[in-house]
């Protein structure tokens, strides 16, 4: 059994970077809460800003994409470009490096998925292989997922819907849900934990091994953080 507890908690003004992927992006509006914060954009999502009108800090990748557009001359000039051929790592994997080398740890992903299908499972394998060395959380339709690897404890909105998927399984006991775990199996291909609902002030994870994705309500501007109980 995992004995470590963390209070997971949301603050302000602790992300490191937005790192936009090249798939759908969330609305103008999303990026107003985020002024002063570094932007790196992966290839073709620096296309997808410019429609808002919004212009990346960072652009890197094999830029396939991007050396094909004729607008990469005028961004160019506005970002910095980081050229990084090699195929042994796709531009999620390429931005999350660039990330761990500014030492940044803080980082909201957006552009998770949309598009081919391939791309949405191989970035959800590039989360888990980064989920342990940075602070990842993904922001999709109002809702944000968060690698989860030991025991937790949160403040969940009145019913708010919870998810846990396992990656790939897990065991745990809840305390706070409507349909209880307890001390029980999740695994992918055989049994997840979808839409389950908060009906306590307070939700307990106990994670007695594995990890999963914890799917929640956003709470931007504010960022998960992790605090060590026991």
């Amino acid at each position: 059994m995992n004995e470590n507890i963390y209070k997971l908690t949301f603050k302000d003004n602790i992300i490191d970077a937005i790192l936009c992927l090249d798939a759908v992006l969330p609305g103008r509006e999303f990026f107003s809460f985020f002024k002063n914060i570094p932007v790196v954009a992966a290839d073709g999502a620096s296309f997808k800003l410019y429609e808002y009108s919004l212009i990346p800090d960072y652009i890197i990748g094999d830029l396939d994409t991007f050396l094909s557009n004729p607008l990469s001359e005028e961004l160019r000039t506005r970002a910095e470009v980081i050229h990084l051929p090699e195929q042994e790592t796709n531009d999620f994997e390429k931005s999350l490096n660039f990330c761990y080398k500014k030492n940044w740890k803080n980082i909201l992903i957006v552009g998770f998925h949309g598009g081919a299908l391939e791309h949405t499972l191989n970035n959800w394998s590039i989360l888990k292989k980064f989920c342990r060395i940075l602070n990842l959380c993904v922001y999709d339709e109002e809702r944000y997922a968060i690698p989860i690897f030991n025991s937790i404890r949160f403040s969940p909105k009145v019913t708010e819907k919870i998810s846990i998927i396992p990656q790939p399984n897990v065991n745990l006991t809840t305390i706070g849900l409507q349909w209880e775990l307890n001390n029980e199996e999740l695994e992918l291909g055989r049994r997840e934990g979808i839409k389950n609902i908060a009906i306590a002030e307070a939700i307990e994870i106990k994670l007695n091994n594995g990890e999963y994705l914890l799917f929640i309500d956003h709470r931007l501007p504010k960022f998960p953080v992790f605090e060590k109980l026991k």
